[in-house]
């Protein structure tokens, strides 16, 4: 069984002291990086864009974990490669081709990601489960930090699970919103690999020892 890992999501760090908070995610236990890309149109927010992620990963020594929240995320695979990014998740609502995207994400050296909104079913991936490394389910609804924990997620992760136990899969599932010492522990007991945690690390007191302590929680 893999490690159970988190990944402070840095759309909630401070962007006037970028720098500073990469290096304490450096510094600390987390284990990835999340970044949200947002463009405006398929999430109400837009979050940074290309020379942001590229700063980023100058800095960053651990493995760089984008989340697009794009529309159209085919036309930027490369680009996000060249930047970087070491896992890519595209939305499943934001595809047309969602074999052809996974693809396209794997040759392009990258692992491959699939994102679900809160609506979205996780049966809806039962035909390309074996093509994603990574399911990133959505606990919030996408577009801004901050928001409270869908509570129906639990069920969502058990199904997925079950799901990639079914198919003889080696996914990995990835939750991404309203993650905290509250929830870290029954969503890795439901199957959770990664936990995503943006505004409880970030706005906390002392972020290190936030981290240290979810990484104690779900270990």
């Amino acid at each position: 069984m893999s490690t159970k890992r988190i990944a402070p999501s840095i759309l909630a760090a401070d962007f006037a002291n970028l720098q500073r908070d990469i290096e304490l995610v450096n510094q600390s236990e987390a284990d990835w990086f999340h970044i949200d890309i947002m463009d405006g149109v398929f999430v109400p927010n837009i979050s940074f864009g290309m020379p942001v992620l590229k700063a980023i990963s100058q800095h960053a020594t651990k493995t760089i974990d984008v989340h697009l929240m794009i529309v159209d995320p085919d036309r930027y695979i490369q680009t996000f490669a060249d930047l970087g990014a070491d896992i890519l998740t595209v939305h499943y609502e934001a595809c047309t081709h969602l074999h052809r995207t996974l693809q396209a994400i794997k040759a392009a050296g990258m692992k491959a990601g699939v994102a679900l909104n809160p609506h979205t079913n996780v049966s809806l991936l039962e035909d390309v489960i074996q093509d994603i490394d990574l399911v990133c389910l959505m606990s919030v609804n996408p577009g801004f930090g901050g928001q409270s924990f869908i509570e129906n997620t639990y069920a969502k992760v058990k199904k997925l699970k079950a799901l990639i136990t079914e198919k003889g899969a080696a996914t990995e599932i990835e939750i991404d919103g309203g993650v905290n010492d509250k929830n870290a522990k029954a969503l890795v007991d439901a199957g959770a690999d990664v936990l995503v945690a943006g505004s409880f690390v970030f706005r906390s007191e002392n972020p290190t020892k936030t981290i240290q302590n979810l990484k104690t929680i779900i270990s």
